[in-house]
């Protein structure tokens, strides 16, 4: 009997020591899960400190007019700037830019440094899988560029084995390097365009309404639109994949803007007609 009772003693205090391990393993894995889990809840909670802090943090490029540039004050302007301001207002915070180049623009996003980019970024499917976007703000189609001398390019097939000047990681890049060009790095549209112009490249593909709104500045410019691409691309306002809460509420500052004519104002004083249409 006794030998019995030493037996069920042993296999008792076995049971408790493997419990108590089967514990401490778990609390170890919940430990491991900890920054994940803190860093998902820190985007969720995004808005709440946003609105906590007062400023809505926003990257955008400064260098790519009618969109985001400096006038000749020197102050940051533009219709995305106008755009990000009013998001920001009826969000009850002040808009706070950070500029940087659009080669890095998305590497601040992820490091952190703005909670939004405002900077005609294109919503496409690889994007999406990475970061959240806005409703879409504005809607345009790419156009090829060349120089008012150049009647030989008369489409995007004719751009093979020829110098575009482009924006590495920009929509309009990808569709020059599709179509064979060989692509020359430039920062910004302008860039694009003055190197088109003193014939150091062939041709540069980029938004029309970019295009539209630099010949309206500069009617002297020698260049001209070759061809016009049959898809219009759209672009959203983006943010870091998990920032719910506050693409909710810039979505509905968007529409409001719509609906109660704010957003007409801002795009015909920019482009002269209404660019969401």
């Amino acid at each position: 009997m006794k030998k019995l009772t030493f037996i069920f003693v042993l296999l008792f205090s076995t049971l408790l020591i493997l419990s108590a391990c089967g514990k401490d393993d778990k609390a170890k894995e919940d430990k491991k899960e900890e920054p994940k889990t803190a860093e998902k809840t820190e985007d969720q909670d995004l808005l709440a400190k946003v609105k906590d802090d007062g400023k809505l943090l926003i990257g955008t490029e400064g260098t790519y007019a009618p969109f985001t540039f400096h006038d000749e004050s020197g102050n940051l302007t533009g219709f995305d700037v106008e755009i990000a301001t009013e998001v920001a207002k009826r969000l009850g915070v002040d808009p706070e830019f950070k500029e940087t180049q659009w080669d890095a623009i998305f590497a601040g996003l992820d490091a952190k440094r703005f909670d939004m980019i405002a900077n005609q970024v294109g919503i496409r499917p690889d994007r999406q899988e990475k970061y959240d976007f806005s409703d879409p703000y504005i809607s345009s189609a790419a156009v090829l560029i060349v120089h008012k001398d150049n009647n030989e390019v008369k489409n995007f097939e004719d751009i093979k084995g020829l110098n575009a000047a482009q924006s590495l990681t920009s929509n309009y890049g990808d569709l020059a390097k599709k179509n064979g060009a060989n692509l020359v790095s430039v920062e910004g549209f302008t860039q694009s365009v003055e190197l088109l112009a003193s014939k150091r490249v062939d041709v540069t593909i980029n938004d029309r309404i970019s295009f539209l709104d630099y010949t309206k500045q500069r009617p002297e410019a020698p260049i001209k639109i070759a061809a016009t691409s049959e898809d219009a691309s759209a672009s959203g306002l983006m943010f870091r994949k998990g920032s719910d809460k506050l693409v909710a509420e810039v979505n509905k500052a968007l529409t409001e803007m719509v609906e109660d004519g704010t957003y007409k104002k801002i795009s015909e004083k920019w482009f002269g007609e209404d660019v969401l249409k």
